[in-house]
Order: structure tokens, then sequence, then C-alpha cells
């Protein structure tokens, strides 16, 4: 299925396999590659050291393109970009709209620049700004979210620019892309659905904690990091979301110290992310507190399997999904129902 994106990545397969946090790592993203996919490589958490070296690993593992997800905000951001760079990886996402200064320096090195955004202003301005194309996710998508339905948000976008433009949020299948060619996509992102495979290195049990979910098990909640986030409901939520500023306040702090050990981030550096962040987003400082406890509670399940200790990012999909292929089943799947619902459409006139 050749589209603006296959063709501008190298992949076989219109479908984007997204870099969530503590679950994209080389095994994931490596088999997403091999399956004609493109896999993202999550690297926020990721020392420079271990970037290079996760980095190395998926290309051990795959001679497919793939890409990275960078935090634009982040202090060390222009040397994750020259690791790209030296690299050669081939795409650089983006949680959030990186600068022009930065996406400038990754084409002309010749990598593909794809941001994700959550409104067509986003949009927009990462385009005017030269990036080569564009993941618009809807509310239903994991993790931190924005209050449009994909349906709404996809065609605004669709008609506002015109780079490729990536669907996010609500896919899982080969409806769900047939339908995001429609409405002018180039293809589809999902996160979900990549997580619950049998390549993903998620726990067990916490993968049994998403099938086992309906699809009002997943819900939006600001409890966590100040700003709303898509996630499977759980008694660490309701527990988070009843717990007072103070205390919520000094949970983060333990979690935080946590966070820069493992990641190597110094704590002024800390700082100066969390003044970015506050800034960008107009949060208080009990909020970006918060902010930087989100990557432990996310380890403490994704990592750890603590679904009791931690908290489960989450599609709405997680609630319509049932079982564990491999990514090689999945692509495959999904793109012969693709094409199956092609021809019956076509059939049909």
């Amino acid at each position: 299925m050749e589209t603006a994106l296959t063709r501008l990545t190298g992949v076989r397969h219109p479908i984007v396999q997204t870099g969530m946090g503590w679950v994209a790592g080389p095994r994931l993203v490596s088999a997403t590659a091999n399956a004609g996919a493109l896999g993202i490589l999550a690297s926020a958490t990721m020392t420079l050291g271990r970037l290079r070296a996760a980095v190395r690993e998926v290309r051990a593992r795959t001679d497919a393109p793939f890409g990275v997800n960078l935090r634009a905000d982040a202090a060390d951001a222009g040397d994750r970009v020259r690791i790209l760079v030296e690299e050669g990886v081939r795409v650089a996402s983006f949680a959030l709209a990186p600068s022009r200064e930065l996406i400038g320096e990754l084409k002309e090195a010749g990598v593909v620049v794809m941001p994700t955004v959550g409104a067509r202003r986003h949009a927009e301005k990462v385009a005017a700004w030269g990036a080569d194309a564009v993941l618009v996710q809807g509310t239903e998508g994991g993790g931190h979210t924005g209050e449009v339905a994909t349906t709404v948000l996809l065609p605004q976008v669709v008609d506002a620019v015109d780079i490729p433009v990536v669907a996010a949020g609500g896919f899982f299948d080969g409806r769900g892309l047939v339908a995001a060619l429609a409405y002018g996509a180039a293809g589809v992102a999902m996160g979900t659905r990549f997580l619950l495979t049998s390549d993903s290195t998620v726990p067990d049990a916490v993968k049994e904690r998403y099938l086992a979910a309906a699809v009002r098990d997943v819900t939006v909640t600001r409890a966590v990091d100040g700003l709303p986030h898509r996630m499977l409901r759980t008694e660490l939520v309701d527990a988070l979301e009843r717990s007072g500023r103070v205390r919520g306040a000094l949970q983060a702090v333990r979690r935080a110290a946590g966070y820069r050990k493992l990641s190597g981030t110094s704590w002024r550096r800390m700082l100066r992310d969390g003044r970015a962040l506050k800034h960008g987003k107009d949060l208080t400082w009990s909020q970006v507190l918060l902010a930087a406890n989100t990557p432990m509670l996310l380890r403490a399940s994704m990592v750890d399997g603590r679904t009791d200790l931690g908290v489960m990012a989450s599609g709405q999909v997680a609630g319509v999904i049932d079982d564990l292929p491999s990514c090689a089943e999945l692509v495959e799947r999904i793109v012969k129902e693709a094409e199956d619902t092609c021809r019956r459409l076509t059939a049909s006139r």
C-alpha cells in the first residue's frame, strides 16, 4: 500500500508504531520495522549513551528504516539530534513542536521530521517551519491528549497543510486504515495496539490488565501530571484523584529523584526543563512536580509490572483489543483487511 508516508520514509506499509515511553524499545521497534511498518524508538527516558546504544541495537536487528521520538523541550535536545544524525536514523518524531532550528538541522542531514500535534494551528506552524510530515492525534489516543476526536481533527489538518498527515487515536485494524486514507491521511499511527503484541516487552500481567479492560475502563485524568492524560482507570488512579496537593507533591519529589538517577539528568537540567514546561503549558509548580513524577509511574507498570504502583497510558482501543499477535502478524493482518475492505467497497458500487 504505497502512500506519501511510505515514499517519504521508505517503509513498505503506511503504519507507524508510536514512541511510547518504557514500551517502544529496540525489540519492539525492530520487530515493527521488519514487519514493514515504521517503528519509533522512545528516547525521553534514556541517557545520551543509552540512546546511542539503543539506536545501534535496533540497527543490528533490522536493515529497515526506523525513527526516534524526542522531547523538543528537553535541555539536551540538540545533543540527541546530533546522535540521530551521526547514527543515520531515518525519522525524528517529536511529542511537542520542535524549534525551527532543530527542524532545519535535521532536514539538512536528511532526517525526516514528523512532529505530533493535537490542533490544526500546531500543524500549520510546524509545516511552515519545514516539517516533512505531521502526526495528528485525536482524543481517543493514549497518553497526553486533547479534546477533539480524530474524525473531526484529521480532516481539518489534511485541508490545512500540504505535507503528509498521519492519523493517530482510535486505530487498531485495517478498516481504520482505510477510513484514515479516505479522510486524506497518508497512514495511521498506533500505540496501544503495538503495546499489545507478543514483541512488546511489557510484562504479561500488565498486558492482561489491558486485554481485560472495556472501553469504559479507559479514562482521562489530570491527577497524574496536571495535564489531560488518557489511561486505564485503576485503584492507583482513583487514589491519586483523591489525594491532596501536598501529599501528591511529596510523592512526586521522591519519584522525580528516581527518574533523575535513571535518566542521568541533573537537578539543574530538570529544573530548566520544568521551567520550560511551566511556561509552555502555564502550569503551577505543583503541576510541574507531578509532571516529573509521570515517567516513574509509567515505569512501575511498563517495566516492573507493578500495576498497583504505576499508571497505564492507554488509547480507547484497549477496550476492543483481545489478542497478542506478533508485529509481523499484526501488520500483515491490517494490510490484508484494508485491501479486502477496499475491494468490498469497490464491488458494492
